[in-house]
């Protein structure tokens, strides 16, 4: 198994990654009960010296039920019927994750309420509660 490039920067070195075929479920007749073709990838990310521990956090978000507790991302590929293809799938959708866990989430500037805004939003009341108040039954002294 050769290393994994992520971007020109970016490799996983192959030591990190752990590869074993499964049989797939679903169609394929009797060759889905005589061929392992399904791969199941074991990314150690925790382990990885690659990573930051930043990049290993949005991973792990982005990862969700895929990671274990370990800190090791599991992708199970199953889509192809040739164990190359599922391999090649495997290992493009681990690229892809870690692709995007390595762009930082944009920091959100809460921004300031407009003096207009303010304005219609306490007009707008005004004119509901004008609105309730002609439901309201008229009192006769």
């Amino acid at each position: 198994m050769d290393d994994l490039v992520i971007t020109e920067s970016l490799t996983i070195p192959a030591g990190d990654l752990m590869e074993s075929f499964i049989r797939a479920s679903g169609s394929g007749g009797q060759n889905v009960n005589k061929v392992s073709t399904a791969v199941q990838l074991r990314f150690s990310a925790k382990r990885c010296t690659v990573l930051s521990q930043e990049m290993f956090q949005r991973l792990k978000g982005i990862a969700g039920s895929r990671m274990t507790k370990d800190g090791e991302l599991i992708i199970d590929a199953r889509r192809f019927r040739t164990q190359v293809g599922n391999q090649l799938d495997a290992r493009e959708r681990l690229a892809e994750l870690i692709r995007q866990a390595l762009e930082r989430p944009k920091t959100r500037r809460p921004t300031k309420r407009t003096l207009g805004s303010k304005k219609r939003r306490l007009e707008g009341k005004r004119n509901r509660a004008q609105i309730k108040q002609g439901r309201k039954r008229i009192q006769l002294d």
